[in-house]
């Protein structure tokens, strides 16, 4: 099946507002510069905060159905094992699709819109002193898919999600030497404090504490406008990739000023 069937419009128009009501509730979710998304195909790039439960993906949904409707597409590529089980149908038809470069190429080269996290779980899992930090772990995969489908790169930030609870380690020591590590494509054991277990890795999740995360979609990076007409982007990965990160780390670095408590924002 195609990645650009999966999605049902109509199932996402009736779970839209239970999400809202846990995201804007909940989360007490603001998002900001939905504008600026492009009217045709576009690759958001994020930052990923908040471990197993990360609340990236619904905030951003939500904001995007408001502005959009939910007939526009957001597809995000996402890790295989959401799609296990029972799992699967519900992703799929909210527009989830396996992470793969031939599906994104698909979805952007069709102008559909999808939503990548180039840290994935490296990032999502960092310390909690690193929590206003953009680190992709040196990942440039997405800047390449995005010259191949000649979209231009939509940078997203946020900030509240890492403080769901307090990540102390990723635990890379132990994972790396974890049986189920090839099982799971994670080389990671994060380790954190939160309710109601306590002291314990992420497995099982604790519950995240009701932490205000706030959202601001940035202004698209074209990477032919940004190096220059004479020069050719294709060589140049590494420094759209800066480009990029330095952005969402300047916007991060704002909207961390603007918090004033942990938790409470």
């Amino acid at each position: 099946m195609s990645a650009l069937e999966g999605r049902d419009p109509g199932y996402v128009a009736t779970v839209l507002p239970l999400l809202k009501l846990a995201m804007k509730g909940y989360f007490r979710s603001t998002v900001r510069g939905m504008d600026n998304v492009p009217a045709g195909g576009a690759l958001m790039v994020g930052n990923h905060s908040g471990g197993l439960l990360a609340m990236d993906v619904p905030i951003i949904a939500v904001s995007f159905a408001e502005t959009f409707g939910a007939s526009r597409p957001l597809h995000c590529l996402a890790h295989d094992m959401l799609f296990t089980g029972a799992a699967g149908p519900f992703f799929r038809k909210f527009g989830f699709v396996p992470a793969t470069r031939e599906n994104a190429l698909e979805i952007l080269r069709g102008g559909g819109v999808t939503i990548v996290f180039p840290g994935g779980d490296y990032d999502t899992f960092r310390p909690t002193f690193r929590a206003n930090v953009v680190d992709f772990n040196g990942r440039t995969g997405y800047v390449r898919t995005a010259l191949e489908a000649g979209v231009p790169i939509l940078p997203v930030v946020s900030v509240g999600g890492q403080e769901a609870q307090l990540f102390l380690t990723r635990g890379q020591w132990i994972g790396r030497r974890a049986p189920w590590r090839k099982l799971l494509r994670t080389d990671l054991f994060p380790i954190g404090i939160g309710f109601p277990f306590g002291l314990m890795p992420a497995f099982p999740p604790n519950l995240p504490l009701p932490t205000k995360i706030t959202t601001r979609v940035l202004e698209p990076v074209d990477p032919a406008t940004v190096l220059g007409p004479d020069l050719d982007p294709a060589d140049h990965v590494a420094a759209i990739d800066e480009i990029v990160r330095s952005r969402m780390q300047d916007a991060i670095d704002e909207l961390a000023r603007a918090r004033r408590f942990p938790v409470l924002g």
